[in-house]
């Protein structure tokens, strides 16, 4: 048994996160799960992190962050630099200690001159000066502990002296000097550009969908062109970073550029390993007969995929059918990934690496190979494929009162788009006798997903159904529009069946004491909830929660804002607590539907919401009002998934409640769902109307702490560590991914618009702040600021307490 690779970042967290930021070499080796040529990498690994100051060995066998050891304020966190130079340190979590907690009141302020040789985005050491009465903080850089940027895009120049490249990133300030020869990238780069050269109009073994950048392998005159830079030097206090090309881009407008430059910027793993690529090319998709002995058999059923247009892997299938009890049997089928991406393999580490597919308006990056995420692992028409299997029964008021997981192997009957399920389903002739085998099936997919949706609805769970912008491309893939997504009844339909596996899985194994991820999304702020009853109120609606006690703080930006002039901030009051669940979000959402300002209040809503994330810690899903949900329905494009479908394929395999090959379809051996068999049972005695979904678990009737405790995990597949790191990963991944998708979309948008100044559109205020209002285009989903420079006919004050621009001499609001 081979020992897994431990990077040096690994080891920081690992330190970091000890009480006093401590550890010795028996204790990491026997936390890392670490043996044979692990050990001896481990102590090369912290060796090299002494030499580099990053740690500091304290004895023979211990290993401390520096200043842990000395009781100076050191700690660790991520730099956020400002344009104008300066910057904050926002603190990790685990490198605080209970007096520092105590003491300090949000990030670190860090002056231009403690910044040192640390870049916008690192994860850095720094020593706290002296904190305030008011918890405000100054600290200077000690050194740089996890660079973020090796790599910068930006605009290269030539120069009279120097040549140098302006980085993109508004955030990284300084200029990077390129020294004579390092203009253009090395052979290795040059013979990976004329590759993808060769490539061109074939279907690339990175990209999903679309060509790579059209670009050309021959400069000679690089001024203006976008390049990517590998830094070389990083900055000290007297001289700018250095680095050298390692790619050309192409200029900005160029077709297909802006996309490699996103890539480039928000480093996204873009380009599969050789060996990794080799792996999956070696998967054999035909499945060998013993492995469908040993698997439910689902292939005669009329089982399908519905999906967009133009997706490629399709990592879900559903059906449904009616019992003989009148009770619907909903049966959803996802691509048994973790079958052929095994632990701590290449393409298992790739897949980690990377965390998520990422999605661009025409093309996508994905986590997987093609070989695995379009061909082996995809569910497509008409060929055997290995699934994990979610058999639920679901009564006439919604609720599961019992489910069955097990593996099983599918034979899809169609791959459907959601735009010809959405036809069918509103009577049109010709899909209807195209697909009439299945017309029954859609229309009682439809019955059922709307039973669900009242079951969440009675539940409190939140929908704000948000307009999402699509850009349409024309055939030469220009873009021609910007249009309103549709999320019509078979999204629904598709939203409604994987909400309810994605249950059932999470409830199986917490009730199983299986330590496992989670997808968790937490109360709201009480500051946040505060903010939104302010501005609710000028539009004449509230929350509802009540009366709220007062605590007084200073905000942040006040306080940074302040910061230097003398001048104390301004202190405002804030709720200390609030109780607050989802229906009074859900009730709010109701009374706004149709209204003018709905667009305006359901995005603040959302904004007075928390993130969701994963976390190896169940504590629960407040927008859906689950007590329990995970997410197990897209393993093909999001590693958590793949980690919860390997948890429990090891749960499956050792559990006694297996199935033994002779069970019929429609019994539910493996697990009942006690609160929907018992809202039955109510049914039964005094009618429909007494069984109530289960309350939220943010409700005031129920106090879920003591049954959380006895749902603690006893162990599992994959330790806590594992999976608390995991989960960390992995939610940075997807911000990522979301950031990188939202530039993207905000450059084709300004792109789009620049051929239209001048040109009149109707908008939407959707916020103001003090130094202008932001307006959205109402048919063009394009959001812009107009700042209060530009109302000339008359001189604008921004009020706070009520959020308004108001006229001076007209009282204009």
């Amino acid at each position: 048994m081979s020992s897994p690779t431990i990077s040096e970042s690994a080891i920081l967290k690992k330190i970091e996160r000890q009480p006093k930021h401590t550890a010795g070499y028996k204790q990491l080796v026997r936390e890392l799960g670490l043996h044979g040529e692990g050990r001896r990498e481990l102590n090369e690994r912290l060796k090299r992190l002494v030499a580099s100051k990053q740690l500091v060995q304290v004895d023979s066998d211990r290993y401390a962050i520096p200043g842990a050891a000395t009781g100076k304020n050191v700690l660790v966190g991520r730099l956020s630099m400002h344009r104008d130079g300066f910057g904050f340190v926002i603190p990790d979590a685990s490198s605080l200690d209970e007096r520092l907690k105590a003491r300090l009141a949000g990030d670190i302020f860090i002056p231009p001159h403690s910044i040192g040789s640390a870049m916008h985005g690192d994860r850095v050491l720094v020593e706290i000066g002296a904190i305030r009465p008011d918890g405000r903080a100054e600290g200077r850089i000690i050194r740089p502990v996890v660079r973020a940027h090796t790599t910068v895009v930006g605009t290269f120049h030539y120069g009279n002296r120097r040549n140098y490249v302006t980085p993109m990133d508004e955030k990284i300030s300084n200029e990077i000097e390129i020294p004579p020869g390092m203009e253009f990238p090395g052979k290795k780069a040059a013979e990976e550009t004329a590759a993808d050269k060769s490539r061109k109009g074939k279907k690339s073994v990175h990209r999903v969908l679309g060509d790579e950048a059209a670009r050309r392998t021959a400069w000679d005159d690089l001024e203006n062109v976008v390049v990517d830079v590998e830094i070389t030097d990083w900055p000290t206090a007297t001289q700018n970073p250095r680095g050298r090309v390692v790619e050309i881009l192409g200029y900005e407008d160029d077709f297909g550029v802006d996309v490699e430059i996103i890539i480039r910027r928000f480093h996204l793993p873009h380009r599969f390993p050789p060996e990794v690529l080799e792996a999956a090319q070696a998967v054999e998709p035909v499945i060998p007969t013993p492995e469908l002995r040993q698997r439910r058999d689902y292939r005669t059923l009329s089982i399908v995929t519905i999906d967009g247009e133009t997706a490629r892997d399709f990592d879900d299938a559903v059906t449904v059918r009616r019992l003989e009890n009148g009770n619907f049997e909903l049966q959803v089928h996802i691509a048994d990934v973790a079958h052929y991406v095994t632990p701590d393999s290449g393409l298992d580490q790739e897949g980690r690496l990377r965390g998520t597919s990422v999605y661009f308006p025409d093309r996508a990056v994905p986590m997987l190979p093609l070989e695995l995420s379009t061909d082996a692992c995809s569910l497509r028409p008409h060929l055997d494929r290995l699934v994990l299997s979610c058999v639920m029964e679901i009564d006439h008021q919604g609720e599961i009162i019992g489910y069955e997981l097990n593996e099983g192997v599918i034979r899809s009957a169609e791959r459907m788009t959601y735009t010809d399920v959405k036809a069918i389903l509103e009577g049109d002739a010709g899909l209807r006798k195209r697909y009439a085998s299945l017309v029954d099936l859609f229309e009682t997919m439809r019955e059922l997903a709307m039973i669900l949706n009242r079951k969440r609805e009675r539940r409190g769970s939140i929908d704000f159904d948000l307009p999402e912008p699509v850009i349409e491309f024309d055939e030469f893939g220009l873009m021609k529009s910007i249009t309103r997504s549709e999320r019509n009844i078979a999204n629904r339909i598709i939203e409604e069946f994987m909400l309810s596996a994605n249950e059932c899985v999470a409830q199986y194994l917490e009730n199983k004491r299986i330590a496992s991820l989670y997808r968790v999304h937490e109360k709201p702020d009480p500051k946040r909830v505060y903010d939104f009853e302010i501005i609710a109120a000028t539009f004449g609606y509230s929350l509802g929660v009540g009366s709220l006690p007062i605590q007084r703080i200073q905000p942040k930006a006040d306080r940074r804002a302040s910061y230097g002039t003398g001048k104390q901030a301004r202190t405002i009051e804030i709720p200390k607590e609030v109780h607050i669940t989802p229906r009074m979000y859900q009730k709010l959402t109701e009374k706004i539907a149709g209204k003018p300002e709905e667009r305006i209040l359901s995005y603040l809503m959302l904004r007075s919401l928390k993130q969701a994330r994963y976390s190896e810690e169940n504590l629960g899903h407040f927008a859906l009002a689950a007590a329990s949900y995970t997410h197990f329905t897209s393993p093909i494009r999001r590693y958590p998934d793949l980690i919860v479908h390997r948890i429990l394929k090891e749960v499956l395999r050792e559990s006694p409640e297996g199935w033994d090959g002779e069970l019929p379809l429609g019994r539910f051996p493996l697990a009942t769902n006690r609160e929907g068999r018992a809202a039955s049972d109510r049914r039964k005695k005094t009618g429909p109307e007494a069984a109530m979904a289960p309350p939220s678990p943010w409700s005031k009737r129920r106090d879920h702490a003591a049954h959380r405790e006895s749902l603690e995990p006893a162990g599992g597949p994959i330790s806590l560590e594992e999976l608390h790191d995991i989960a960390e990963e992995s939610s940075m991944a997807e911000r990522r991914a979301d950031e990188a998708e939202r530039a993207l979309m905000e450059w084709k948008k300004v792109k789009f618009m620049q051929d239209r100044v001048g040109e009149d559109f109707d908008g939407l205020i959707v916020s103001v702040t003090k130094f202008g209002l932001f307006v959205e285009l109402t048919d063009l989903f394009v959001e812009g600021l107009v700042p209060l420079s530009t109302l000339t006919d008359d001189r604008y004050i921004y009020h706070e307490s009520t959020r308004q621009i108001i006229g001076q001499g007209s009282r204009k609001t």
